[in-house]
């Protein structure tokens, strides 16, 4: 399908995270589900099981299965709720600005690593991706090493160095820059 001209009213960042999964341009926060977390206590109930089992038996073989089972219904939940985010995001938009994360690159972060894998920003960005494709709509990149993050969208003055707990700071012109704001605007 070709792609159509964009109505500017219609175009929106987002800025995706770890406390909130994306936060667009409009101020909307989608809150991180964190599937894994949620079924971190009976999915540890199960490989305890599994692993009180003989090997080569058929109860390992039984309680193998249900290991999978649970991974399998978290990557489903996970999978749903992406798909409905996605559709409700390219339905909602012409064009739809996203952050190229680098998440193979950030999982090397030991305490992230888990929880980045949890979010699965990839995944998201790949259904975005092929979905508004399907419609004719625009999904653009911005290039990883471009600090959204770090530039005030009002005056464009770039902090030098700033740590993962620093949600919000002020640039010197402008009056308040928010994180997630610059990097959507």
């Amino acid at each position: 399908m070709p792609t159509m001209d964009v109505d500017t009213s219609r175009v929106v960042g987002l800025d995706m995270g770890l406390s909130h999964l994306a936060i667009d341009s409009n101020g909307r926060k989608v809150a991180n589900p964190r599937f894994l977390k949620q079924a971190q206590k009976n999915l540890k109930r199960k490989q305890q099981a599994l692993s009180r089992t003989k090997k080569g038996s058929a109860r390992r073989a039984k309680a193998r299965l249900l290991v999978a089972k649970a991974y399998e219904r978290v990557a489903n939940a996970r999978n749903d709720f992406q798909h409905k985010l996605s559709r409700q995001i390219v339905d909602d938009n012409q064009a739809v600005i996203v952050e190229t994360l680098k998440a193979r690159n950030m999982m090397k972060n030991t305490c992230l690593a888990k929880h980045i894998g949890d979010a699965s920003w990839h995944a998201l960005m790949t259904k975005l991706d092929y979905k508004a494709r399907e419609q004719g709509k625009h999904l653009v990149k911005i290039d990883p090493w471009f600090a959204s993050s770090k530039t005030c969208h009002v005056c464009q003055h770039k902090m030098d160095a700033m740590p993962l707990n620093v949600r919000s700071w002020s640039a010197p012109p402008a009056t308040h820059s928010t994180t997630g704001t610059s990097t959507r605007r």
